[in-house]
């Protein structure tokens, strides 16, 4: 049997010895998640003006064009205000058929409740359980 030069030995070790390593792909980096932006009683008081403001009285003062619609500061008094994110995102259904379904993202929900707080701190007036 034929001798291998030592050069070419040690270039044989080291292939095998690199072939024995392992090499592993760095660790994905974690996702990067856009923190929440924070709740706008201004954008919610847009939405609600938009889509509630045919029927009810979104504002501060007023009646409800639509008088079964009762007014948005108002509802703290019935409804623990916390207890609407789960309607507002899963589309709010009343009593009557005259009131249109809507869904709202999680954003705009935290909108819109921020505009609700924001009534019932004008009013000064305590919530449900409170």
């Amino acid at each position: 049997m034929r001798r291998l030069p030592p050069a070419v030995m040690l270039a044989v070790a080291v292939v095998a010895a690199l072939g024995m390593t392992r090499h592993e792909p760095p660790p994905e980096a974690p996702p990067v998640v856009a923190p929440a932006p924070v709740p706008s009683a201004e954008r919610g008081h847009a939405l609600v003006q938009r889509d509630c403001g045919g029927c009810h009285a979104v504002e501060a003062t007023g009646d409800s064009d639509f008088r079964p619609a009762p007014p948005f500061r108002t509802l703290h008094d019935k409804y623990p205000l916390e207890s609407l994110e789960e309607a507002l995102a899963e589309g709010i259904l009343s009593g009557h058929p005259a009131m249109p379904e809507y869904e709202y993202a999680p954003g705009e929900i935290a909108d819109i409740i921020a505009w609700m707080k924001s009534l019932e701190a004008r009013s000064g007036a305590r919530r449900p359980g409170g």
